[in-house]
């Protein structure tokens, strides 16, 4: 007879519900988890608002990805980790041997797709075996459930902070301050940014980006965020901007404040089919280095949970709320109304 659990599963767009489930059954390589916090994050927000190709296929889904607990049962030739160790998890792996990962990029590895992690509102969580071997981290004690549970954004932060290519001194400019924007901003300021200016029309996140280390902090519904970077840089604009909404138009102004010679990175993904607009003059003439940045990679999730455990990230900047399963649909709206930082799930 199956076991039995309590999750969180979606039905379709703005219908998550409560209910029970059967317990994940594991294969070789794979680990099933007991869930001890797992957090909100934005992709949840968006697939609950609009649906997710990639992390939903079929309904009704598990549905959640960031997580850590214990280890309940290994699988099949599982030798780094037994029942009642305290781990982290990402919610996906690359394969280590295509063309990508050969090349240095294994977050654009084509089994990410395969080694997909969804249901981490719930009791356990099966672990597949390529997160297994190259994303599962034990976790001291002195580590909460809910701080370890910010080890996957942090890496794809880390992540885009690297490509950012920040030089000691630089002035930053970061649009959106949702979770990933206060991690943008504390990883800026470790990589040696002197000013750091953030932009969001939440007032709780603005709030939360001062805390976070921003030195200015503006307010896009009464001036222009633009025109405030440049007046601040003496019209050049910021050397690097970061953009983490995903917005058409958060897009466009993310490179027009961006200096002659410096750098955007596009890290808020936007829905599909979105397209922005560059002027090629100024992006010719100006020399203007626009990326992509996408997820996460092995290292960044190692060197993000360095960091929460040191002690380097104020964790309770980014986790403002703390609520059980029964209650996932008011944190998701909680979050989505810019009421809240990521909430802890707790089953």
């Amino acid at each position: 007879m199956k076991r039995r659990m309590m999750a969180a599963l979606y039905y379709g767009i703005g219908d998550v519900r409560y209910e029970e489930t059967d317990v994940p059954e594991i294969g070789p390589g794979e680990i099933l988890v007991k869930v001890g916090a797992a957090l909100t994050c934005g992709t949840d927000i968006k697939t609950y608002k609009r649906g997710h190709p990639l992390l939903i296929k079929n309904t009704p889904a598990p549905f959640g990805h960031e997580y850590a607990g214990i280890v309940e049962e290994v699988g099949e030739g599982v030798t780094q980790f037994e029942p009642g160790m305290r781990v982290v998890a990402t919610n996906s792996a690359p394969c280590g041997h295509c063309f990508f990962c050969k090349r240095g990029r294994p977050n654009l590895c084509p089994s990410l797709k395969e080694s997909l992690v969804n249901g981490a509102f719930a009791e356990y969580i099966r672990v597949p075996a390529p997160v297994v071997r190259w994303n599962t981290h034990q976790i001291p004690d002195t580590l909460s459930f809910q701080d370890a549970a910010l080890t996957e954004p942090l890496a794809c932060v880390a992540h885009g902070i690297e490509e950012s290519g920040i030089q000691l001194g630089d002035t930053v400019a970061i649009i959106g301050a949702g979770p990933i924007g206060q991690m943008m901003i504390m990883l800026a300021k470790k990589a040696g940014a002197s000013t750091v200016i953030v932009s969001d029309l939440a007032e709780l996140r603005r709030d939360m980006a001062r805390r976070s280390g921003a030195d200015i902090v503006i307010d896009p519904s009464r001036e222009d965020p633009v025109d405030r970077v440049k007046s601040e840089t003496g019209g050049y604009g910021a050397d690097v901007v970061i953009e983490a909404v995903g917005l058409r138009v958060t897009w466009e102004q993310a490179v027009n404040m961006t200096r002659d010679a410096g750098t955007t990175v596009l890290f808020g993904g936007a829905a599909a089919g979105t397209r922005f607009e560059v002027d090629t003059t100024r992006f010719h003439y100006g020399q203007l280095t626009l990326k992509g940045v996408f997820h996460l990679t092995p290292k960044h999730v190692e060197q993000a949970l360095r960091l929460i455990i040191a002690g380097d990230i104020k964790t309770d900047v980014l986790i403002s709320h703390q609520m059980p399963l029964s209650e996932i649909n008011r944190a998701l709206e909680m979050m989505s109304r810019g009421e809240s930082m990521k909430i802890a799930i707790i089953p």
